[in-house]
């Protein structure tokens, strides 16, 4: 398909090509940002990694993702190393460096280090963590409503791989992608393991029925922070939110979808599987809440 596009695109930015890189402590090139082929991260997708958003100087929602980045490497037994003020620091030092004042993105990553020899086990990982955080000068460049495609991919149950951990073991959501892309859509949309519509390989999804927004039970998707906040600002604003189990039919039968993740804040969906979601353009109801966003971002980076 020949308008291919990601939830991810970005306006091209000809200052990425010199940006600096954070790497242990120190400052560095891009092209000096290298890591170990014996790096647990490169070797077994073993860490856990956060991706922030610079919104007029200020790191939108910066202690949430913090509490997200420490609670998931507690929950792998990996230490950081560093206090969140410490990786507060290195965030702000980097964008510092990179003289970054509004739409940058930044993708904070923690592994649990070089290994001393090439298998699994983690009392081999004896160096300590790798930290890096890559940021770019970002803006979103959406050119028209997602494309979904169902795929036949579910995120794990919680005793398989939690789909809560931002971990760097993504392969089963790039095989959901490809799936995707193979059928002709921009992103794949997973369902959980009883069927039901749950999330897409990289953003958490959301529906539009008759003026009330679903989302799913939660239980097996990400902890999008923008997802919670899309519940947060629909409570506080008189429109229907629900956290609940709903099929393919009610989706398909929706006036609206829409995606949430820290990049593109919320994304208009205007097809799934070949059926157009309402007249497949912005909605009324998404709209509603993308200016409720902006005005939440206005006030928290004011």
């Amino acid at each position: 398909m020949t308008d291919h596009q990601t939830t991810h695109q970005a306006e091209e930015d000809a200052r990425n090509e010199q940006i600096k890189i954070w790497l242990n402590g120190d400052i560095v090139p891009k092209d000096q940002a290298r890591v170990s082929v014996y790096d647990s991260g490169f070797m077994l997708g073993d860490g856990v990694w956060e991706g922030l958003r610079l919104y007029n100087g200020t790191w939108a929602f910066i202690d949430e993702h913090l509490d997200r980045l420490f609670e998931a490497a507690k929950a792998i037994d990996l230490d950081i190393g560093m206090s969140r003020e410490q990786v507060f620091q290195a965030v702000s030092d980097t964008q510092k460096a990179n003289d970054m004042t509004t739409d940058a993105h930044a993708r904070l990553m923690v592994t649990r280090g070089i290994k001393t020899r090439p298998f699994q086990h983690p009392s081999l990982s004896q160096q300590g963590p790798t930290v890096t955080i890559i940021m770019e000068h970002s803006k979103p460049q959406i050119g028209r409503p997602i494309r979904l495609a169902t795929v036949p991919h579910i995120r794990g149950l919680p005793m398989t791989q939690d789909p809560k951990l931002n971990s760097h073991s993504k392969l089963n959501c790039i095989l959901a992608c490809i799936a995707a892309e193979k059928a002709g859509a921009d992103e794949g949309l997973m369902l959980d393991v009883n069927g039901f519509v749950n999330t897409t390989n990289a953003c958490n999804f959301f529906i539009v029925r008759k003026g009330q927004v679903w989302t799913s039970t939660g239980d097996y998707c990400m902890n999008g922070i923008t997802r919670q906040k899309v519940i947060d600002l629909c409570r506080d604003n008189d429109i229907p939110v629900f956290e609940r189990n709903y099929s393919l039919v009610d989706t398909y039968g929706a006036d609206e979808a829409f995606l949430t993740g820290t990049f593109g804040a919320q994304t208009p969906v205007g097809e799934i599987d070949g059926r157009p979601i309402g007249d497949g353009a912005l909605g009324p109801v998404t709209r509603r809440i993308q200016d409720l966003y902006k005005a939440l971002i206005q006030r928290e980076t004011a």
